[in-house]
């Protein structure tokens, strides 16, 4: 599954870790989603979401 994770912490300054702290996850969790070795799980992926103020398909995509 593709993400903008990675371009939307950056456009907020936010490392990998601030990220992290702020979904309650670790930074290796964050990490493994930008890459795309972890799918997130649906909550997951809906803190993710909400924290942008983005719907879960403006932040992931199937292609």
């Amino acid at each position: 599954m593709k993400n903008r994770l990675k371009v939307l912490r950056a456009e907020r300054d936010w490392s990998q870790a601030d990220l992290a702290a702020r979904l309650d996850v670790s930074r290796q969790s964050v990490n493994a989603i930008e890459t795309g070795k972890y799918d997130p799980s649906l909550p997951l992926a809906f803190r993710i979401a909400r924290l942008f103020d983005l719907t879960i398909e403006a932040v992931f995509s199937e292609a």
